[in-house]
């Protein structure tokens, strides 16, 4: 079973382009069988898709899964690919700013699984560059799976983030983190079994049933870029990041002390 594990939907992402009825659509065209909806600290794509969901079998010529995730911003440790599973029903996700521990502590006791997206990628939203991981690799080893390719990253840091996982043992996923429309069909996780739902999914995770991950990084990811930009854009995110964790912290701090 072909699966994209990072997909990013203009419902549910402010810097995504392509609608998740377009998104599904195109997936299908590429010869997918089904989507993980992983916007940045919201689920809205994923309710869009439940609105339309009867619209959506009708049109598609062959079964297509589309299952629940999401991209979270930690304070301190990049980005993280999270999934909960099917009864679990909560909105904490949606509210940015938890470390990374609490992230992996509140997901893990509810059942779901993590992985860091991108790690080796550029910027603080990538594990292996922030100040918490480098100075805590033993981190690692709590990952219940590694992204080993992003159609979005560089090739070497695809590289370093296959051989990390490989060295860790731990399963494989890749996705094409596809924000606009060509980027789409870019990466696959193929899976060695059906998965129909979040729990069919966590369970193939924890039990590496992945037989392959992989893709191709599309065209302008290769182009050489201006560093004073890209150092601005990483600046950007950061203060971006720290300011939301800060404006959240009121309310994250309820849902800490459970854990």
């Amino acid at each position: 079973m072909k699966i994209d594990m990072h997909c990013h939907t203009k419902e549910g992402s402010i810097d995504a382009k392509v609608p998740i009825e377009k998104y599904i659509h195109r997936l299908v065209e590429h010869g997918f069988d089904g989507m993980l909806v992983t916007d940045h600290n919201s689920y809205n794509g994923y309710r869009k898709f439940q609105e339309i969901a009867s619209k959506v079998e009708r049109e598609l010529k062959k079964p297509f899964v589309v299952l629940k995730g999401i991209e979270y911003d930690t304070r301190d440790g990049g980005h993280v690919i999270a999934i909960l599973p099917d009864h679990v029903k909560t909105t904490a996700l949606e509210i940015k700013g938890m470390t990374i521990a609490q992230l992996e502590r509140f997901v893990h006791k509810l059942g779901g699984v993590i992985g860091p997206a991108h790690p080796f990628g550029p910027g603080f939203f990538a594990f292996m560059n922030t100040h918490f991981g480098k100075n805590n690799i033993d981190f690692l080893n709590k990952f219940d799976f590694v992204e080993a390719f992003n159609a979005c990253t560089k090739p070497l840091a695809n590289m370093k983030a296959e051989v990390m996982a490989g060295i860790l043992g731990k399963p494989k996923t890749a996705g094409s983190d596809a924000h606009k429309e060509h980027i789409i069909g870019k990466a696959f996780t193929e899976f060695n079994q059906d998965i129909r739902n979040n729990n069919d999914l966590i369970r193939a995770i924890k039990e590496g049933r992945m037989v392959d991950a992989g893709g191709q990084v599309h065209d302008k990811v290769l182009e050489k870029k201006n560093q004073l930009v890209e150092k601005l854009g990483v600046m950007g995110y950061w203060i971006y990041n720290k300011s939301g964790a800060w404006w959240n912290s009121l309310r994250l701090r309820k849902i800490v002390k459970r854990l």
